[in-house]
């Protein structure tokens, strides 16, 4: 009876050491026929962007203000363009161009209390202002010089100097002058029409940028220029809003 006893414990230990080891086989296959499924699928992902990869380059250069971008070959590589004389052109005119209007914005404050004016004058100087410093920086980073050459002063008077040297749309001392001796809606009237006057001078310039061929590629000038123009045909619509005339 002992005898059957341990025959049995014995049967039924190897059945159960043999189950085990079944068991463990199966779930070790199953695991790596899961790692395998598995492999497969975190590897499509790779196998679809090598396909990606093969795809051709799209090249795209953006358009001058008002213009569309253009699609470009395959094959077009990045190259830095040569700094236009037209680029430090524009730079240093424009800084001549925006002092004006500062010059300008500093006599609302004692000719008129039009709050709307006010306020409208402190935006044009502040912003105005710190496009002055940009361009400057640029000026200064390529070590240029802040101001265009002065022309020949030979057989040329004052009067016709300041007349050559003034920017589109810069108003003329005689303009500067009735501005300076304005008061109140007189000033208002002078100084609005004044500033549109201005400001289509800006667009005039960076038309004429755009316009001459190899300039305003430089990234900052362009990004620069672009800001200029959509910043000033705002305000013109603001000013000729607020002098109730119709564009």
């Amino acid at each position: 009876m002992v005898e059957y006893l341990t025959l049995m414990q014995s049967f039924f230990f190897s059945a159960g050491l043999k189950l085990r080891t079944v068991m463990n086989v199966a779930a070790s296959r199953s695991g790596l026929i899961i790692a395998g499924a598995l492999s497969c699928f975190l590897a499509l992902p790779v196998c679809a962007q090598q396909v990606d990869s093969k795809a051709l380059p799209v090249v795209v250069q953006p358009g001058a203000p008002g213009q569309p971008t253009r699609t470009l070959p395959s094959t077009t590589r990045a190259i830095l363009p040569p700094r236009s004389p037209k680029d430090v052109e524009f730079m240093q005119g424009m800084i001549m161009h925006h002092a004006q209007a500062v010059e300008m914005t500093a006599l609302i404050e004692s000719r008129t209390e039009n709050k709307e004016l006010r306020l409208l004058g402190a935006r044009i100087s502040q912003s105005q202002s710190d496009e002055i410093n940009f361009m400057k920086q640029w000026l200064e980073i390529r070590r240029l010089p802040l101001s265009p050459p002065m022309p020949e002063m030979s057989n040329m008077d004052m009067s016709s100097h300041n007349h050559h040297t003034l920017m589109p749309g810069m108003l003329t001392p005689k303009q500067m002058d009735a501005l300076k001796n304005a008061k109140n809606i007189l000033f208002d009237q002078l100084f609005l029409t004044g500033m549109i006057q201005h400001h289509n001078g800006a667009l005039m310039m960076v038309k004429d940028l755009f316009d001459t061929a190899g300039a305003g590629q430089d990234a900052e000038l362009f990004n620069f220029a672009t800001d200029v123009d959509s910043g000033q045909r705002a305000e013109i619509k603001i000013m000729q809003t607020m002098l109730d005339v119709k564009p």
